[in-house]
């Protein structure tokens, strides 16, 4: 019975000295297989096909419906909604049909005033988080409104002007700093 117990210690030892060389080999070789497994699926799987993008490259050109993006206002507005004073660099583009560019302008150069009150008047109201939102989504949703407003749609065939507001740039910085 001594010789039974004195026999399983080392049968317990002798396992646990074994090198993990045998485990690291299979690990790799089911690596080796995986990724010619992944490999042969790409392959198979063939090129991403370009015909989606030449399709509509090609219909934004036809009679002036190609978007320009032409500047409304770049500058600074300042904002109290925290309680403290934050000034807001702001860049805002519109994006135009071409054959409406030239009312857009116009309408912008005789309107300037009245624009840049109405985009005051949405950053002074603003909250601060919809002036934080990584997308801008409010205050983009707030300027488009306002732009239909401004600009109107097309009476022959009730397009609006402006088709989308851009906010390339809004930065905003405590004024105390």
């Amino acid at each position: 019975m001594a010789d039974e117990k004195s026999d399983q210690p080392q049968d317990l030892a002798s396992s646990k000295k074994k090198s993990p060389i045998l485990v690291i080999a299979i690990v790799a070789g089911l690596m080796v297989v995986e990724g010619a497994g992944v490999a042969l699926f790409m392959a198979m799987s063939g090129a991403p096909s370009q015909a989606g993008a030449a399709g509509i490259a090609g219909t934004d050109e036809a009679d002036g419906e190609a978007l320009q993006e032409v500047e409304l206002f770049r500058g600074r507005f300042q904002n109290l909604a925290t309680g403290r004073v934050w000034d807001w660099e702001v860049e805002i583009f519109l994006k135009v049909r071409e054959k409406y560019v030239d009312k857009v302008r116009s309408t912008m150069e005789r309107r300037k005033a009245e624009i840049n009150e109405g985009l005051a008047r949405i950053f002074r109201k603003s909250q601060h988080n919809q002036l934080k939102e990584p997308g801008l989504q409010t205050i983009s949703r707030q300027v488009t409104a306002y732009m239909l407003e401004v600009f109107g749609a097309d009476p022959a065939d009730g397009v609006p002007y402006v088709e989308r507001v851009l906010l390339p740039k809004c930065d905003g910085y405590p004024a105390d700093f």
